[in-house]
């Protein structure tokens, strides 16, 4: 594969050129290791690397063009020198120009919030299907091109990796591309020179703080994807989240609104909640779909109404809304044979404990046990974890506090961190376990017919990662062994 530089370089502002652009380049690369002779490098700041101080190692491997934010003090004969302002975002449009500009001949919808992308973006993929269209996914849980799975390792890739998999959508004939737009995503430029058909707001609570350093921050980051959507696109928001009317101030799409308490151009209700299943009106059409809770709802809504402003039949569209199926690790219920209900979560944030617990006793009701399980990560917002703590005891009857993802951090430390979110009487009904096998058997030993053991943090993870080495560890399978374990005794 090979293209013309000046053809590479058309959407770039470029600042200054030194060499010639008449010339062919067989591959493009921000990784240094990557390179190849007659390739492109583009020279990334990144969050702990700095590609610039890879230029020399480069232009030794005798690459083609250097893209770079700051010219080097040398240069090498046969190397064409591009400066550009911003390379982050001029490798997002060299991505796109390199695989032929896949997202102009798809129908592309990204989704951003703190809670819901995986599952609106995942229900829109399977909508499209059911509509009969063939579609591609990019999502936290995993990648797919019509029904092939491709691992993830991101939610939303680096620019080559997903031009790469937007251009597979196209070879292989979709005509949809659905996607998760993280605050990373954003503030990377990773989605740089993508064309979006539309995009939308589920909500926004604090998360990320570790690298946004403000929740300010991590807001703008979000609101970054609106102001990049072109006249063309739609922009649905949730009408209800204070920070929605301010995701779309600077948008030139435009804007719909989706909402359960007011009026909008999407408007869903729940008229009846149960463990499998809600009765829901949107737009006053009745249906019943296979999800539980409020804030299940409000995804359904945006998926509803995105349906629709994609181009869906929308009396197809509320047929198939009882069709679509929950997302793996979200919400997803398991029932023992004596009677004891445990749900696996992936909330891992302070709001999306809040969500997930009041659901849960909205069902069971005040008199109802639940008993919750629950972690945080290790080299992440600290601030959050006592506030995450906090939230579970309060919702709970019982709490475990146990291991996430550690990583890097002592996951006593983390546990501590958490504790100290809570009041004497909070911690009279909280056990603190390290090992997370033994905090989801505990959890379950202890509780009784009628009981809902909430299983929190890891939702479809297959792993757990300590000290930088991923484990296998799935909270849906202790869960089935928990029972299985308590049903022998």
């Amino acid at each position: 594969m090979t293209s013309k530089l000046s053809s590479l370089l058309k959407d770039l502002n470029v600042l200054e050129i030194i060499g010639e652009t008449d010339k062919n380049i067989t591959s493009l690369e921000s990784d240094s290791r990557k390179v190849e002779k007659d390739g492109m490098f583009v020279a990334v700041r990144g969050v702990t690397n700095d590609g610039h101080k890879y230029i020399p190692v480069v232009a030794s491997a005798h690459v083609g063009a250097i893209v770079c934010e700051e010219m080097p003090s040398t240069f090498e004969k046969g190397i064409t020198y591009v400066r550009v302002a911003d390379s982050a975002d001029a490798l997002g449009h060299l991505a796109s120009a390199w695989y032929g500009y896949p997202s102009r001949k798809l129908k592309l919808v990204g989704v951003t919030g703190t809670n819901g992308k995986t599952t609106t973006a995942t229900l829109l993929y399977e909508m499209a299907k059911l509509e009969g269209f063939k579609a591609g996914l990019l999502s936290t849980v995993c990648n797919y091109v019509i029904d092939r799975a491709i691992p993830t390792t991101h939610t939303t890739p680096d620019p080559l990796t997903l031009n790469n998999l937007l251009s597979q959508m196209v070879e292989e004939g979709c005509e949809y591309a659905f996607m998760e737009v993280s605050s990373h995503s954003t503030a990377q430029k990773r989605v740089a020179g993508l064309q979006f058909a539309g995009g939308i707001f589920t909500n926004l609570t604090r998360d990320h703080l570790d690298y946004h350093g403000t929740v300010e921050n991590y807001m703008n980051a979000k609101k970054a994807f609106f102001d990049m959507l072109p006249s063309t696109a739609f922009a649905l928001i949730n009408a209800d989240d204070k920070c929605g009317s301010y995701m779309v101030q600077n948008t030139k799409a435009k804007v719909y609104t989706y909402s359960l308490r007011a009026d909008a151009d999407f408007m869903g209700r729940v008229l009846e909640t149960r463990l499998d299943g809600t009765l829901m009106l949107l737009n006053g059409r009745e249906v019943e779909v296979q999800f539980t809770g409020r804030f299940n709802a409000y995804n359904l809504t945006d998926v509803y109404g995105a349906s629709i402003l994609t181009g869906f039949d929308p009396e197809e569209v509320i047929v198939n809304m009882s069709r679509l199926v929950p997302v793996a690790g979200r919400f997803q219920p398991f029932l023992s044979s004596d009677g004891v209900a445990a749900i696996v979560d992936y909330a891992h944030t302070p709001d999306a404990l809040v969500n997930v617990l009041d659901t849960i006793r909205e069902i069971v009701g005040p008199d109802g046990e639940i008993i919750t399980v629950v972690g945080a990560g290790g080299n992440r917002d600290h601030g959050k974890r006592p506030m995450m703590a906090q939230e579970a005891a309060c919702r709970s009857d019982v709490l475990f506090i146990t291991s996430d993802n550690p990583r890097d951090e002592n996951p006593e430390t983390i546990i501590a961190d958490m504790l100290s979110g809570l009041n004497s009487e909070e911690l009279k009904r909280t056990n603190s376990i390290v090992d997370r096998r033994e905090a989801i058997r505990e959890a379950i030993r202890k509780a009784k017919p009628g009981s809902v053991v909430l299983v929190a943090g890891k939702g479809h993870e297959t792993y757990q990662e300590v000290c930088g080495v991923r484990h296998h560890f799935d909270d849906r399978e202790e869960i089935k062994a928990a029972f299985d374990e308590k049903l022998k005794k």
